[in-house]
């Protein structure tokens, strides 16, 4: 088997016996990268020499028996809205081009602590405000199983990695189901912790009320070892949630057996809407989970309808406050040409931000606004309370609930950015788990008839990750993984895609194995 096919768990064990070397697994990523992202483009840095000099030091401490931990010298990708000290962190925004934090994100910090070796920072939507992976300021990045269409988004950089093989997994971050719609879309298995299970510390913020980091990788067991890893309680994070009962052992759940496991099938998600092949192969999915012994059920769950708009006027709110700290004068981009100080703020915005992103401010200061507060904001605040109260009755029946992650899958590049309602719609199965503050997983239970992976998303009780780790797993053991044979975008489809010419030349200095410090600027839209 190639490095790059194994997964982060059979490569970690490897390296601890010796068999291969932290070095070795860093340069076959590397390798990888160079051969297949001028393809995918997940990617907007790559810290070659840096990644090299770091698989150096843990390989000395897994030689010493220092670093003797499951994930000790594996490499990963992070997503570009966590901090890492000295490397970019741009949110795949003009605005911060040239933005290098002073400190490293808690969740990234924990995985250097078990001897994690990060490669680079994968691309996404602007300020993770998207669902394609199309509005980010340094190009598309598509699919590996067919790149004429989109990996989802916003962590579809992290996603469409993981399953072109160039990193054995990635941190992403989830709004409104951005780690487990791409997770869908790419074949990968991707989750969203239950809020404040993992410190946001340092991670750049979207909707701070919604916002949570998890793992990418490509079977539950990673996963689950991932974030263990990951999970803390952190002083420097007031939602940050000290651990449970069970502590933050979520590899113990990983058990072949779902009998007497009360699975509930909301019957509100496969109404109107749902693509065909996307229902048959959940609920086949559910049938293989009943033959298994669980209990699978429909039940109504009601005011599915509400959470789309809850959604959108929320953390368009949360947006339009978070972003008004990007203005020209601290950090990231300022425009050139300006008199006065207002107008240095104006004009460095409008130039900064991209088109969704404005879109999103503009939205959240209306509702934000004193005539129209309580008509929108404080309404969706209360649909977001009433949400939570109808999955917490429904818990109080089920261990879990099968759902699936997006309606169709993975849409051709274009399709969704042309009609933002379109694209907004799209998130109408995984957005209600971050108002609710539950936690869901994302798993791959087949492909259409376009050879295009289908995802099903397990949607558990606050705290209650174990039980969506069991019900995954126990499903998972019943089919193999399936590796994309990455399909290159049609000629029509690379004529008609418009591409950043930084993400062009950036892409090219991959494939050349020379990602310079000039090409790294080249992706971040100019020297600093």
């Amino acid at each position: 088997m190639d490095i790059t096919s194994m997964t982060a768990v059979e490569l970690g064990k490897r390296i601890q016996a010796g068999e291969l070397s932290a070095v070795e697994a860093v340069k076959a990523s590397l390798a990888q990268i160079d051969k297949v992202e001028t393809s995918v483009h997940g990617f907007v840095t790559v810290d070659r020499e840096g990644a090299l000099r770091r698989a150096e030091e843990v390989q000395k401490k897994i030689d010493n028996e220092t670093l003797t931990g499951p994930l000790a010298g594996v490499p990963a990708a992070i997503k570009d809205n966590l901090c890492t000290k000295d490397m970019p962190t741009t949110c795949s925004s003009r605005i911060l081009e040239n933005f290098k934090p002073t400190f490293t994100a808690e969740a990234v910090k924990n995985l250097e602590k078990a001897g994690v070796v990060v490669i680079g920072k994968t691309n996404m939507d602007e300020f993770a405000m998207g669902s394609t992976t199309e509005t980010s300021y340094f190009g598309v990045t598509r699919n590996p199983w067919n790149t004429d269409h989109v990996p989802g988004g916003s962590s579809g950089g992290s996603c469409a990695a993981v399953a072109a093989e160039e990193c054995a997994f990635a941190l992403g971050s989830d709004t409104g189901g951005s780690i487990r719609q791409p997770s869908s879309f790419c074949g990968v298995v991707g989750i969203k912790p239950t809020y404040g299970t993992v410190s946001r510390y340092g991670l750049i913020a979207y909707g701070s009320s919604l916002d949570q980091v998890g793992p990418v990788a490509r079977d539950v067991t990673d996963c689950a070892v991932i974030l263990e890893a990951i999970a803390s309680h952190d002083p420097k994070d007031s939602t940050s949630m000290p651990p449970g009962a069970g502590g933050y052992d979520f590899t113990g759940a990983l058990v072949d057996d779902v009998k007497g496991m009360r699975i509930g099938i909301p019957q509100d998600y496969f109404i109107e809407g749902l693509d065909q092949e996307v229902k048959e192969h959940i609920l086949s999915a559910a049938k293989v989970l009943e033959e298994k012994g669980a209990i699978v059920e429909e039940f109504d769950l009601s005011l599915v309808q509400y959470a789309i708009p809850a959604y959108y006027v929320i953390a368009s709110a949360e947006a339009s406050s978070n972003l008004s700290r990007f203005d020209g004068v601290k950090y990231g981009y300022r425009t050139p040409d300006y008199e006065g100080l207002h107008n240095m703020y104006k004009k460095s915005r409008s130039e900064g931000f991209g088109a969704e992103v404005k879109r999103r401010i503009m939205l959240g200061s209306f509702v934000l606004s004193s005539g129209y507060y309580d008509a929108y904001y404080l309404k969706a605040l209360k649909t977001k309370a009433l949400i939570k109260q109808a999955f917490d009755r429904a818990f109080e029946k089920y261990d879990v609930i099968l759902a699936p992650a997006a309606p169709t899958t993975a849409p051709k590049l274009g399709a969704s950015l042309n009609d933002p309602l379109k694209m907004y719609l799209g998130d109408i199965y995984t957005i209600s788990v971050n108002l609710a503050g539950l936690p869901g997983i994302s798993i791959p239970v087949g492909t259409d008839s376009k050879g295009l992976p289908v995802g099903m998303q397990i949607i558990g009780s606050c705290f209650d990750e174990a039980k969506l780790f069991r019900a995954a797993y126990a499903y998972e053991q019943t089919r193999a993984y399936e590796r994309p044979e990455l399909v290159k975008a049609s000629k029509e489809t690379a004529s008609e895609e418009t591409v950043s010419a930084k993400a062009e030349k950036a892409a090219s200095e991959m494939k050349t194995n020379k990602l310079s410090d000039e090409a790294v600027r080249t992706m971040e839209g100019g020297d600093r």
